[in-house]
């Protein structure tokens, strides 16, 4: 069940405000009524119509895509930069991505239509496993690396238990790759994890969302989900809520 102004935004009838006064200057039909409550909620077997003409649903997209560095995860920039959906001209429906991934983060980004969806994957109480491989200034020791996988307190609050997993060592160069699980969401948070243990980020990378990973893809190259793939999704951000 969607809002009504929503639903017909989507269909790219109106902007949403503009939604709102078609409802409430009643001009908007549900199943052949006239509706003029903004808070309607109706299901995808309504017969919706706006000023006589039924609207057409869009079609659910749901997109995984490997982001470059120096891309903003949002659909416009008022400063002009280069935004995901710049990657999908070629899609007519408004896709929008699932959270965010950082400017300067690479790695698995989810684009989708479908905000329901959106929301299940990105409510922190879902719980769903992000997996980044972070290039750091320095080789954190086991004991150090153990205060993420107990949480460590930021100043936005404490986080929750991380997993971590060394990957690589360059002693001469005193650099390490380090892969860090988490299932929050919060801005900037893996830099400000490793940058609470003294060991800054230089390079970072999301590689894993659930069981998705960026198999055969390249930076700025995506895939769509399977069926299949999407009800796991779906599954698995409804099993995290119980």
């Amino acid at each position: 069940m969607e809002r009504l102004q929503k639903v017909i935004a989507h269909a790219g009838v109106a902007s949403r405000r503009k939604a709102e006064q078609l409802i409430l200057g009643g001009k908007v039909t549900v199943n052949g009524k006239v509706v003029t409550e903004l808070g309607t909620k109706v299901s995808n077997h309504d017969r919706v119509e706006v000023e006589g003409i039924p609207i057409e649903r869009e079609d659910k997209i749901y997109l995984l895509f490997y982001k470059p560095r120096g891309v903003i995860s949002a659909v416009s920039d008022d400063r002009g930069r280069k935004v995901v959906t710049d990657f999908f001209p070629f899609v007519e429906e408004r896709i929008y991505p699932v959270g965010r991934l950082d400017y300067d983060t690479s790695g698995l980004l989810l684009l989708t239509n479908d905000g329901e969806f959106a929301n299940l994957l990105t409510h922190p109480k879902f719980k769903i496993e992000k997996t980044y491989i972070a290039k750091l200034q320095g080789i954190p020791p086991r004991p150090v690396l153990r205060q993420l996988e107990r949480g460590i307190k930021l100043e936005d609050g404490p986080t929750a238990p991380a997993k971590t997993k060394v990957v690589s060592i360059d002693k001469k160069k005193q650099k390490s790759i380090v892969e860090l699980t988490i299932h929050e969401g919060r801005n900037r948070q893996v830099r400000r994890m490793f940058e609470a243990i003294g060991f800054p980020v230089q390079k970072l990378r999301r590689e894993r969302f659930a069981h998705l990973n960026l198999t055969g893809l390249n930076a700025g190259e995506f895939r769509e989900l399977t069926p299949h793939e999407v009800k796991q999704l779906r599954a698995l951000a409804e099993q995290g809520n119980h």
